[in-house]
């Protein structure tokens, strides 16, 4: 497959080894050649790497078996998610799971991708809804400016919000860089 048509969750294979694309970028400076920016992550120890490949570069591509699963609950050493269809446990390592959690409720459906029988990384859904647990009051009749105020979710994570929310609100926000998108 040409670098150009790769995107994130995709596995690639080079080295030796399976790596699964978090981020992809198309690059295009000025006079020079365009070429593709990717961070991947090695399937079989979680490291993170850059790499740059050019334009139109054939590349390996593997695929991933993709599993839904849902997150059950956390202890002190891993993360535990179930398989819907077999009802079989999997406990991920903090490591492995990442910011991902600040997402995941009890009961929340996440795809697991699957690449040489390991797992290699999650797949949030686009959106999650979130309940507002603290936040400084809002300031009457300030709906004229666009200032935002911070706000704690339910799972912990901290993100920017409109001075009208308050605490008990249901929130829709955005897995892809934690902001706050609409009340659920």
């Amino acid at each position: 497959m040409k670098s150009t048509e790769l995107r994130p969750g995709m596995a690639i294979k080079m080295d030796g080894f399976v790596y699964v694309i978090t981020q992809f970028q198309h690059v295009t400076p000025g006079n020079l050649r365009a070429f593709i920016q990717i961070k991947i992550k090695r399937v079989p120890d979680g490291s993170i790497i850059e790499k740059r490949l050019r334009s139109g570069e054939e590349v390996e591509v593997v695929n991933l078996d993709r599993r839904e699963m849902e997150y059950l609950y956390s202890d002190n050493r891993e993360h535990v998610f179930m398989d819907g269809e077999s009802y079989e446990q999997l406990g991920l390592t903090t490591e492995f799971v990442g910011d991902s959690i600040l997402y995941l409720k009890p009961n929340t459906k996440v795809n697991v991708l699957i690449a040489e029988g390991k797992p290699a990384a999650l797949e949030l859904p686009k959106t999650v809804d979130l309940q507002v647990t603290d936040t400084t009051p809002g300031i009457k009749g300030a709906t004229a400016t666009n200032q935002l105020k911070e706000a704690t979710m339910e799972t912990g994570l901290k993100t920017r919000v409109p001075p009208f929310i308050a605490v008990g609100e249901v929130l829709r926000i955005s897995t892809e860089d934690g902001s706050y998108l609409s009340r659920a």
